[in-house]
């Protein structure tokens, strides 16, 4: 109920529009050039693959340290966080590095068992993001109402889920993101 507005406001970062709004140069005051701007958008899903594959390792080692690893048995935290990484890293830290001590998400942050939230809010985001695109203007008023009654101001009063469905009208499909990220045709 949190990551989805917070990320589906991240979208409007990347609208020329806003962006003219809410950026200038720290000495002469003047918008961001949109030169610059096209040139950012150009980078902007540089390596959002790998990002992708991290996020799902941080998850799968998440999930299966919380259902499916024993303290007590044989295999230790990084034979598992091991497994996990021989199944979907591209690039595998060296065998010194130990991601699991400070991966406070999980052990003091709240999140335990629960990381892949963070994709998974990047999908329903995404999603509820593309009905603008789909109304063909992320300003659409009438959408910005829907997206205004059914998702933030219902907050976490209903799960996360319902409120999408009442959004979208629909089940969450992954193509808005994969389409953001760069990794399917927009």
């Amino acid at each position: 109920a949190v990551e989805l507005p917070s990320q589906f406001m991240e979208n409007y970062c990347w609208e020329w529009r806003v962006l003219q709004g809410m950026s200038a140069h720290i000495d002469t005051g003047e918008s961001l050039p949109r030169a610059l701007f096209d040139k950012m958008l150009a980078a902007r899903n540089f390596q959002s693959g790998m990002q992708m594959l991290r996020q799902v390792e941080f998850s799968l080692f998440d999930l299966l340290l919380h259902s499916d690893f024993d303290p007590a048995g044989e295999r230790s935290v990084l034979d598992l966080l091991a497994d996990v990484r021989r199944e979907v890293a591209v690039l595998v830290p060296p065998a010194w590095h130990r991601f699991p001590n400070s991966f406070s998400h999980i052990f003091a942050g709240g999140y335990a068992a629960g990381y892949y939230s963070y994709k998974w809010a990047e999908v329903l985001s995404a999603d509820c993001y593309g009905a603008f695109e789909e109304a063909g203007n992320p300003f659409d008023q009438t959408t910005g109402d829907r997206f205004l009654r059914e998702i933030l101001a219902v907050g976490g009063s209903r799960p996360a889920m319902d409120s999408f469905r009442a959004f979208r009208g629909r089940e969450p499909q992954v193509d808005a993101l994969l389409r953001h990220c760069g990794m399917i045709a927009a």
